[in-house]
């Protein structure tokens, strides 16, 4: 059989050349951030050797390395080709020894991590949700790592990706089937995600056609993502007029929907065709129009991120910096961790001629983002900014301070890591 083929092969190997077989099938990825390490005692041969996983890496050499696991050379042979386990051998006194405390950590791991495959399909479940869909993300995975499908079992923290598979197939098999409906928001998001993901004129094209017969197949079900999918090709292709028109037609299917729905709540969805309308207003060059939009929108969806960064787009584009301003500084109150908000509040500086406010804002900008050294720089450069005033630069300094001591932290921290 294959399996007493491959043992006979490592049977014929020296101890030195067994353990390098070892080393190069040792998954890295899934070894993880686990370290042992041990004294290997082959108590058949009377050969010992240090044996170590660090940084993803197994290691070995012959003469002492930790504490020993003692086992005989065929044991270790039936470990790596699966004819055993190590709680087998340790049960049968094939195995034993302190060093093999480390790999019941490993063991735990992977128990640990089929506990969490139990929950998620339990999640995924109660939220209506088909399961099966963890069967093919293990599928993909497994055949992302198909150069891996022979490393040993017990050297890893995870299960083996076809032992997950399997695991899950026999629980869902005792589920009960049910066939989830995606959202119309979900449905809009991946019309738009599918013109997004390729923006040149055959991606484009592509798109569309793929649009259109969507609308000759299924026109019931795919009317208004495709329409909207359609207005979103017209739109990045700058047919404004277009994009309009086929937006409202998706609008008014999406508005009988939800009227035979009866649905009472304000749809979800609207904010999405309102944030497409507020860009084809501002692409057409129709800023004062783009702005009433964008202000009409925020009132009915005041925690739409999305669109009330468009309100500030909108205001600048229709000149009222000062007023997008006010707007966005009361939205950087309101949300400190949006770099977004900062990135806008810099241009909105920038057009009303503020070096040194513009500098700061980036600052913020970047420091958010995780990039300290950009944001001193950006502090730098708005103290040496002609139009900083004295209340500027106090703030200047004050933040100067602390990006200086988070990033002196950041160093410290990079330097006990190594």
């Amino acid at each position: 059989t294959p399996r007493q083929g491959a043992a006979n092969q490592l049977r014929s190997l020296p101890a030195d050349d067994l353990l390098e077989s070892l080393s190069v099938r040792l998954n890295g990825e899934k070894a993880g951030a686990a370290e042992i390490a041990l004294t290997l005692a082959f108590t058949d041969t009377g050969e010992r050797f240090a044996v170590s996983v660090e940084n993803a890496v197994l290691h070995h050499r012959p003469g002492e390395g930790g504490p020993e696991a003692a086992l005989a050379r065929a044991t270790l042979i039936d470990l790596v080709i699966g004819a055993t386990t190590l709680e087998e051998a340790q049960a049968s006194g094939a195995a034993s020894g302190e060093g093999l405390a480390a790999q019941r950590q490993l063991n735990f791991s992977r128990d640990a991590e089929r506990e969490a495959d139990r929950v998620g399909l339990q999640i995924m479940s109660a939220a209506g949700f088909d399961a099966s869909g963890m069967v093919s993300f293990f599928g993909r995975m497994q055949k992302a790592t198909r150069m891996y499908r022979d490393v040993p079992a017990f050297l890893q923290n995870h299960p083996m990706t076809s032992e997950r598979i399997a695991d899950m197939q026999g629980r869902i098999n005792n589920l009960p089937y049910k066939q989830h409906a995606d959202s119309l928001d979900f449905q809009l998001i991946r019309a738009r995600l599918r013109v997004l993901q390729t923006q040149t004129t055959q991606g484009l094209q592509d798109a569309s056609s793929f649009f259109d017969s969507q609308l000759q197949q299924n026109p019931h079900h795919e009317f208004i993502p495709s329409k909207y999918g359609l207005a979103f090709v017209a739109y990045q292709r700058g047919e404004f007029d277009k994009a309009q028109a086929l937006l409202e037609e998706a609008r008014r299917a999406a508005q009988k929907l939800s009227a035979d729905a009866k649905a009472i709540a304000r749809p979800t969805y609207e904010a999405i065709f309102d944030s497409m309308e507020i860009d084809i207003a501002l692409g057409a060059g129709h800023p004062a129009v783009a702005s009433k939009l964008a202000a009409a929108a925020h009132e009915r969806f005041p925690v739409s991120r999305g669109i009330a960064r468009q309100y500030a787009v909108a205001l600048m584009a229709e000149g009222r910096n000062a007023d997008a301003v006010v707007y966005l500084r009361d939205q950087a109150q309101l949300y400190r961790e949006e770099p977004q908000v900062q990135d806008l509040l810099a241009k909105a500086y920038a057009a009303q001629g503020k070096q040194a406010l513009q500098h700061l804002a980036l600052a913020e900008s970047y420091a958010l983002n995780g990039s300290l050294p950009a944001a001193l720089d950006q502090i730098a450069y708005a103290r040496k900014s002609p139009d900083a005033t004295f209340y500027d630069n106090s703030v200047i300094d004050a933040r100067e301070r602390e990006f200086k001591e988070r990033w002196n932290e950041q160093k410290e921290e990079e330097k006990k890591k190594k």
